[in-house]
């Protein structure tokens, strides 16, 4: 007797998962299947966490057994990287295009505060998931993934940064490097604090950031002499 596919061992199910048709692929119920399924995980990762959430939760959230689960997705790692690869991928696009930009060097910074910080209210769940610390500490293939893509990103923050240094537009306060994870951890700590339903609005967010950087805190006023003119422009 053929065994029961609720029954059978996982590794059958994903082989058949990987040998379905690129039509059954590509329907439209197949989308909107693996559409329900990341929406529910979204959630679900957002408010448990990832290391605290099952496939027997996502699979309970969608209203299917965890077997049919591996039509879709073999594992949580598949299911995680698809929520936040295509925002990850969409980061260093935009990134990419600002650092190529014809733009004064603090234009470009507006830019990428505004390239990053928007994406909170746009696809809020999302990014937060991406940049909770659980993730950092998740097995393979999550963790090289992102490791990857966020080693590309720190790398044209870099560049924006030593470029406005070199030009003269920004300060030489520091190491670009330092600046720029300074200005990262500034902007990822939203995913700690931001509710889109409450608080400032991410407009509000990118103008108040973006003068945080650029002109700091201290009124140069109140600053003693020295310090005045350590920060004064040359």
């Amino acid at each position: 007797m053929k065994p029961d596919e609720s029954t059978a061992p996982i590794r059958k199910l994903a082989a058949r998962a990987k040998g379905r048709t690129i039509g059954d692929a590509k329907s439209p119920r197949s989308s909107l299947r693996r559409e329900t399924i990341l929406r529910c995980a979204t959630e679900l990762f957002d408010r448990q966490g990832f290391s605290n959430t099952s496939l027997d939760d996502i699979a309970q959230a969608v209203g299917v057994t965890r077997e049919a689960l591996y039509y879709y997705y073999h594992n949580r790692s598949e299911i995680l990287l698809a929520i936040i690869e295509p925002q990850s991928a969409a980061l260093i696009e935009g990134l990419q295009a600002i650092v190529k930009a014809q733009s004064p060097a603090n234009e470009k910074l507006r830019m990428a505060i505004r390239n990053h910080l928007q994406r909170f209210d746009r696809h809020c769940l999302e990014m937060t998931i991406s940049l909770r610390d659980g993730l950092l500490t998740t097995n393979d293939p999550v963790r090289k993934s992102m490791a990857r893509t966020w080693k590309r990103y720190e790398r044209l923050w870099r560049t924006l940064i030593s470029e406005g240094q070199v030009c003269g537009e920004f300060e030489r306060i520091g190491d670009a490097r330092m600046i720029a994870f300074g200005i990262l951890g500034m902007c990822n700590w939203l995913a700690r604090w931001y509710d889109p339903r409450k608080q400032a609005t991410i407009d509000e967010i990118i103008e108040t950031y973006f003068k945080l950087v650029s002109l700091g805190v201290v009124s140069r006023s109140s600053l003693p002499p020295a310090s005045n003119d350590a920060i004064a422009p040359r």
